[in-house]
């Protein structure tokens, strides 16, 4: 079974992918699939000695191109469609014990081209409308496999946080004619909230945090996907996440589980729509201190309100001497 359902008392779709439920689970170290092949072991998703980076369909994908047809007719009020889309999983490293804050700026540098790379090749599908890279990371998030790497999707349609994005972003040039991101970044540079001040990206606390200690790195220029970074943006791109990464770790003292997502404007629209959208990546860790978890509670999972327990200007504080400190890897 894979199939969309339209849900008409949110105006959203949900995808239903019941082969999900058999992939791999917490597979023991000598048993990783995204390992390299070696000689004389087993035969892993990656037929190569070594590599930097790798890209290839998910197995067990929730969307593709492919895809059955429904087993459930739809209504007028629950229209049922098959679940169209790309799913691919990003190794970005060989070494089963590496993190993404561990691996160094370099290839931090090399997966943002993977990114863009991939971005630009799943954009071309005029079937797509949305293009999402992530990365989930340590079992705190529900990570299956320990092994460093993350996924990108490419939806049919605008999924709904991202649309709710657009909807303000186009709310507020009505209002001003300018950018809402932008007027962020102008807001925030400088001010107690930053993490790290990259010189194409700001990192910081953002003022409306919904998790503790989430960071987010806004494009300073108005840039709406990863390919349309030049290499000096790229670059500094790079630089803000090992350094925010690296920051994480060393202030919380153990290896931070988070949630990255790269928000990035609408593909196969009109340019208005496109033009609203603004490239910025979101890190949401589930720690809000030593030992303690921020869980989706009732007034986050029902009412959509969430309730956060340390002050953006507090956690900005922390996490920016924690980043001014550390020691990233080249």
């Amino acid at each position: 079974m894979s199939e969309r359902r339209y849900d008409p008392t949110h105006d959203e779709w949900v995808t239903f992918a019941t082969n999900r439920q058999e992939r791999t689970y917490k597979p023991p170290a000598a048993a990783c699939p995204l390992c390299p092949t070696r000689p004389g072991g087993p035969e892993t998703e990656i037929p190569r000695e070594h590599y930097e980076i790798a890209v290839f369909d998910n197995r067990f994908p929730s969307l593709s191109t492919d895809p059955p047809a429904p087993d459930l007719a739809g209504t007028d009020l629950v229209p049922v469609e098959p679940a169209y889309g790309h799913c691919e999983v990003v190794v970005f490293t060989d070494e089963h014990e590496a993190t993404l804050a561990s691996v160094g700026v370099g290839r931090i540098r090399l997966l943002v081209d993977a990114w863009a790379h991939r971005f630009a090749a799943l954009a071309a599908d005029p079937g797509v409308a949305y293009v999402l890279p992530f990365e989930n990371k340590g079992e705190a998030v529900g990570v299956t496999l320990h092994h460093p790497h993350g996924q990108i999707y490419a939806y049919p349609d605008v999924p709904p946080r991202p649309a709710r994005e657009q909807r303000a972003a186009a709310k507020h040039c009505d209002r001003t004619g300018r950018c809402v991101f932008c007027d962020v970044v102008v807001q925030e540079s400088g001010g107690p909230r930053v993490v790290v001040e990259g010189t194409h990206f700001l990192a910081g606390v953002p003022p409306w945090a919904r998790f503790p200690y989430e960071v987010d790195l806004w494009s300073r220029g108005h840039v709406g996907t990863l390919p349309e970074l030049d290499g000096a943006a790229r670059d500094d791109l790079a630089r803000v996440l090992a350094r925010v990464l690296a920051g994480y770790d060393a202030f919380f003292g153990f290896r931070t589980s988070y949630l990255l997502g790269i928000h990035s404007a609408p593909v196969n629209v009109s340019d208005d729509e496109r033009a609203l959208g603004h490239l910025h990546l979101e890190i949401c860790p589930p720690h809000r201190g030593e030992g303690k978890l921020k869980y989706l509670a009732g007034s986050e999972t029902f009412g959509g309100a969430f309730l956060t327990d340390v002050a953006p200007e507090v956690a900005g504080a922390r996490l920016r001497a924690a980043a001014d400190d550390v020691a990233v890897p080249a």
